[in-house]
């Protein structure tokens, strides 16, 4: 008898992504791309001025906006989605009125 190969299918398909090139994401390969147009002549305009470990570092700290807003992810939402979330509910909505303590007359 053959064997059977069984796979199990999700139910919800909307959350599977698609793969494009190097099993990245379009969107993760448009950040990598931004962050590599960013870092890489930053770190080859800065070699001749400051010393090679600190124009890596400024590099480095160049280019970690973009992988973060590549690769974060928190509940399906992207990074910018948290990030509006929180200045939503932190700063732009108003807070919850408490009540003022009644005054005996």
């Amino acid at each position: 008898m053959k064997d059977i190969i069984q796979a199990d299918v999700p139910k919800d398909l909307s959350k599977i992504k698609t793969k494009i090139f190097f099993n990245l994401t379009k969107r993760q390969l448009v950040c990598f791309g931004c962050g590599a147009l960013i870092g890489v002549p930053l770190y080859f305009l800065t070699r001749g001025i400051l010393p090679k470990s600190l124009s890596l570092l400024l590099m480095i700290f160049a280019m970690t906006p973009f992988f973060l807003l590549a690769m974060y992810e928190k509940n399906g939402q992207p990074l910018e989605v948290v990030a509006r979330n929180i200045m939503d509910t932190r700063f732009r909505r108003a807070k919850k009125r408490q009540k003022a303590p009644l005054q005996n007359q």
